[in-house]
């Protein structure tokens, strides 16, 4: 080998080093931007979540009380009137909590959090570089 060839070889892996790492930036600042899209959208929406939570909890406590009284109003001379109202309203509440459970978990499969614009990306730049392998081949 020549000291030219040499040469050549030296600046051909310094310009595969060079573009090696302009491929890694560019992917790793797609998947930054993307999470960093979605922590935002999160840190957005978060104290409006809690706020309503928080609100639609004692709205809840206060129904549950309602509701108990109301049930337990229709038994005036039964003692344990109270129980059997509990047990009633608690037997609804765990069905429609199963049922909302159910459909939240399937709504939560549905959109996954992995960053599905990069993860695409990074496969198709796989797939390019195989065929350039190839046809360098």
């Amino acid at each position: 080998m020549t000291n030219e060839a040499t040469k050549d070889l030296r600046e051909l892996v310094a310009e595969l080093r060079h573009e090696l790492k302009a491929f890694a930036a560019t992917r790793l600042a797609l998947l930054r931007g993307e999470i960093s899209e979605k922590v935002t959208n999160i840190k957005f929406a978060s104290p409006g979540i809690i706020g309503g939570l928080v609100l639609v909890a004692t709205s809840w406590l206060l129904f549950t009380a309602f509701l108990v009284c109301a049930i337990a109003s229709i038994f005036p001379n039964i003692v344990w009137k109270y129980a059997i109202a509990f047990l009633i309203v608690g037997g609804l509440y765990a069905t429609g909590g199963s049922i909302a459970l159910f459909l939240g978990w399937q709504k939560l499969r549905e959109t996954p959090l992995r960053p599905e614009r990069t993860i695409r990306v990074l496969k198709e730049d796989k797939i390019w570089l195989q065929t350039e392998v190839k046809t360098q081949s």
